[in-house]
C-alpha cells in the first residue's frame, strides 16, 4: 500500500534549540513533536511508509499518522473543489474610520497621501456626514456590543470641532443602540495642548503618535510647512501628553524610509527615553516619493534590526517585561490564539473609511487614491462592489500564497502596499515574502522560547490596547 503524501503546504518543521516544533499552517498553532511523531514526519517527507519503520511500537506510529491526518497533514483524497464566492453580511462592519480633513500642517518629504493640502485650504469632514457615516457603523455592526471609530487624516486635529461632534453624537446614538464605542486616533503632536489631552482622556482614545525617533532621524523627513524639524515641539508635547494621560496606553509609529534603519535606537529613544507604552515600525518600501523608500539593502537592515528587538523583547518576556513592541506581540497574539486568516486585515469586510465627501472606501490609506470607492452615504454602501473586493482577496490568498507557510498570518499582505507598488491592490506583496517568512518563522521561535521560559507572560501583557471597560 502506498504511503499518503505529506501536505508540506500545510506545515512548517523548526528546530527551536532542542525542541522539534510543527507549526500547523491552516490554524497557525504550534506544537511540540516527540520522538515517533519526528520519525513520522521523516518518513513521510522522504516517501516512506512510516508502518515500516523500525524501532517504534506500530500503535505509537498508527497514534502520529491518526494526529497528522487529523490536523491534515496527509492527502488522502482529492484536492476540495474551488471555493464559491460568498457575499458580505451587511453586519460585519467593527471599524470605522472618519477621514476629517485633508489638511495637514506639516509637510513630511516620505508622505503617501495624494490628496492633502494646507489646513486653511483642505476639504473638511461636515457634521451631518459625520453623524451619517456613524449610522453606517451602527447599522452595520450587528450583534456586535463594541465597535470602532478612528478619526484620520491629514492632521485631525486641525478639525477638532467635528471630532467633538462627532463623539458627542456617536455616544447618544451608542447608549440608544445599547453599543459601546471605543476611540481612536492617529496624530503628529504638535497641536496637543492640556485641554485636549484631557478631553481625549475623558473619552478615553486610544491615542497613537507619529514619530520617527531621536531628533535627528525625526526632522530628517516630519518637517514643518517651512521646511523646519518638528522634533522639538513634538517632545514637547509628548512629554505633556505621557504625563496626564491615564484612560489607555499610548503608542508610537514609526516610519521607516530611506536611511532610518536603526530599529533598536530608535525604539530605545521613544520607549526609555520619551516613555512611549508601545512602538511599531513601518518598513515603507513602496508608495513613496521617489528617493525616499527603503531599497534592498536597507530592508534588510530594517528586517534584522527587527529580529535584534524581538530577541530583546524575548528576554524580557522570560523576566515578565514587556518592552512595548508591537509589530511582535501582534504575531506572537495571532499564533497564541490560533488565527487562521485569509485576509491581510479588515478592509472591506469589517473595516471602512468615510472620506470628506462621505463616500465610503475599504480603507483609509485609499482615500485620495484612483482606486473607485464602495459607494457613499447617500446612496448606500455597494454591497456588489464590496464582495468583489472580498472575493478578489480571496482569490489572491487561495491562489498566489497557497503555498507559503506564512498564508494565514500575512495573507498577501496590505493592500495599499501592492496597489502603491505594482497599481492592483491584490497582487500579493511579493518583494516582501521571503522576508515575511523569515519573520514568522522568527515569531514561531520566539513563541516558543517564551512559552518555555514564562508560559503565563503572554496572556498577561499581549493584549491589544483597549479602553478601559
Amino acid at each position: 500500500m502506498r504511503s499518503p503524501r505529506l501536505r508540506t503546504e500545510n506545515l512548517r518543521d523548526l528546530a527551536v534549540g532542542d525542541r522539534r516544533l510543527l507549526f500547523h499552517v491552516p490554524t497557525t498553532s504550534l506544537f511540540e513533536l516527540d520522538t515517533v511523531g519526528g520519525a513520522v514526519l521523516d518518513a513521510l517527507g522522504h516517501g516512506d511508509r512510516p508502518e515500516d519503520l523500525d524501532g517504534w511500537a506500530r500503535d505509537d506510529v498508527r497514534d502520529a499518522l491518526d494526529s497528522f491526518e487529523r490536523l491534515d497533514l496527509l492527502e488522502r483524497a482529492p484536492v476540495p473543489a474551488k471555493r464559491l464566492p460568498r457575499p458580505v453580511q451587511d453586519d460585519a462592519l467593527t471599524s470605522l474610520v472618519l477621514n476629517v480633513t485633508t489638511g495637514c500642517n506639516l509637510r513630511c518629504t516620505y508622505c503617501y497621501k495624494e490628496d492633502l493640502g494646507r489646513p486653511a485650504e483642505a476639504r473638511r469632514l461636515s457634521a451631518e456626514t459625520a453623524e451619517a457615516a456613524i449610522e453606517l457603523l451602527l447599522s452595520r455592526s450587528g450583534r456586535q456590543r463594541r465597535v470602532n471609530l478612528t478619526f484620520f487624516g491629514g492632521e485631525p486635529l486641525t478639525n477638532m470641532e467635528v471630532i467633538r461632534h462627532s463623539v458627542a453624537y456617536a455616544d447618544r446614538r451608542a447608549a440608544e443602540t445599547g453599543k459601546a464605542i471605543d476611540y481612536a486616533l492617529t496624530t503628529n503632536a504638535t497641536l496637543l495642548d492640556d485641554g485636549l489631552i484631557d478631553y481625549f482622556d475623558q473619552h478615553r482614545f486610544g491615542l497613537t503618535i507619529s514619530i520617527d525617533g531621536p531628533q535627528p532621524v525625526h526632522d530628517r523627513n516630519r518637517r514643518g510647512i517651512g521646511g523646519a524639524g518638528t522634533y522639538a515641539i513634538v517632545a514637547n508635547r509628548i512629554d505633556r501628553l505621557l504625563g496626564r494621560y491615564r484612560s489607555r496606553p499610548v503608542g508610537a509609529r514609526v516610519t521607516l524610509a530611506d536611511g532610518i534603519t536603526d530599529v533598536v535606537g530608535i525604539h530605545r529613544h521613544l520607549k526609555d527615553e520619551l516613555g512611549f507604552a508601545e512602538v511599531g515600525f513601518a518598513p515603507v518600501t513602496a508608495g513613496l516619493p521617489a528617493g525616499f523608500g527603503l531599497n534592498e539593502a536597507e530592508t534588510r537592515q530594517v528586517f534584522d534590526g527587527l529580529k535584534a528587538l524581538g530577541e530583546r523583547y524575548r528576554d524580557a518576556a522570560i523576566q515578565g517585561i514587556d518592552i512595548g513592541f508591537s509589530n511582535l506581540s501582534r504575531l506572537l497574539r495571532a499564533i497564541d490564539e490560533g488565527t487562521g486568516r485569509i485576509l491581510p486585515c479588515g478592509a472591506g469586510l469589517s473595516l471602512l473609511a468615510v472620506d470628506t465627501e462621505g463616500a465610503v472606501h475599504s480603507c483609509h490609506r485609499f482615500v485620495g487614491t484612483a482606486v473607485a470607492p464602495l459607494g457613499d452615504l447617500a446612496t448606500g454602501v455597494d454591497n456588489a462592489a464590496r464582495d468583489r473586493f472580498i472575493d478578489r482577496a480571496q482569490t489572491r490568498a487561495e491562489t498566489f500564497c497557497s503555498g507559503c507557510h506564512a498564508r494565514h498570518l500575512c495573507a498577501g499582505g496590505c493592500y495599499h502596499e501592492s496597489y502603491t507598488r505594482h497599481g492592483d491592490p491584490f497582487r500579493p506583496t511579493d518583494h516582501y515574502c521571503d522576508l515575511m517568512r523569515e519573520w514568522v518563522d522568527f515569531g514561531i521561535a520566539i513563541y516558543a522560547q517564551i512559552m518555555a521560559g514564562n508560559p503565563e507572560f503572554l496572556g498577561r501583557h499581549s493584549e491589544p490596547r483597549r479602553a478601559n471597560p
